[in-house]
């Protein structure tokens, strides 16, 4: 391998494994969005530049740069309200937006993962990270439809749910586990929750499939 390609590789390791890492730092750290003083600030930071420095790193697109841009500032903006003074409308606010938001980073990924010619490190990584946001994606969904149809999502325990309750059953859905203590009693909270757990196990075979035919192209 030339000193130039393996630079490059190197450099797309550190952005996507980087990403990856803020990923996971977001979903372990999301409770602090709902606590006093500085957490939710310190949440919201980290949430809202993630995936505007990825998609700046990964990609050369004005557009998808202007759109992580301006959804990531009305992410921490609508955040930081809700965090400070709920009310309805700013928590949808904050759904709408974290759609929005995550939809331009899978865009990024999707053409990051799925348009390279090798398999590198950096585009296992990327996928990686791909399936991770396509679970917190989903949450977000989850929320808007438990925001405009209160009860579309039960609990076994009885609990109420918020994002943080529902990012959990959205991973559990996108990985088929099911646990059932959380369940989805509404139409749309139903067609949805179907939807993701679809999606994960297409995912995850077209993913195997891309990869393994990048694979045997580079070995004939």
């Amino acid at each position: 391998m030339s000193y130039q390609r393996k630079t490059c590789l190197d450099s797309g390791v550190l952005k996507t494994g980087g990403l990856l890492l803020a990923v996971i730092l977001h979903n372990l750290i999301y409770p602090l969005s709902t606590g006093k003083g500085i957490g939710p600030v310190v949440f919201y930071c980290v949430y809202a530049s993630m995936f505007v420095v990825a998609t700046w790193l990964l990609t050369d697109s004005t557009g998808l740069r202007i759109s992580a841009t301006g959804s990531g500032l009305a992410v921490l903006l609508s955040g930081l309200v809700n965090a400070f003074a709920p009310t309805a409308a700013t928590g949808m606010a904050v759904y709408v937006t974290s759609m929005v938001y995550h939809g331009v980073i899978i865009i990024v990924l999707a053409r990051y993962t799925f348009m390279a010619h090798d398999v590198f490190t950096d585009v296992i990584l990327a996928a990686t990270s791909l399936y991770l946001i396509i679970g917190s994606s989903f949450a977000a969904i989850f929320a808007c439809i438990e925001a405009l149809a209160p009860g579309s999502f039960v609990s076994a325990s009885g609990m109420v749910l918020d994002w943080q309750q529902l990012l959990y059953f959205s991973y559990v859905t996108l990985t088929s586990l099911g646990y059932g203590d959380i369940l989805p009693a509404g139409f749309y909270a139903q067609a949805f929750a179907a939807f993701e757990a679809i999606v994960g196990v297409l995912y995850t075979v077209i993913l195997l499939s891309r990869l393994v035919g990048m694979h045997t192209a580079a070995r004939a």
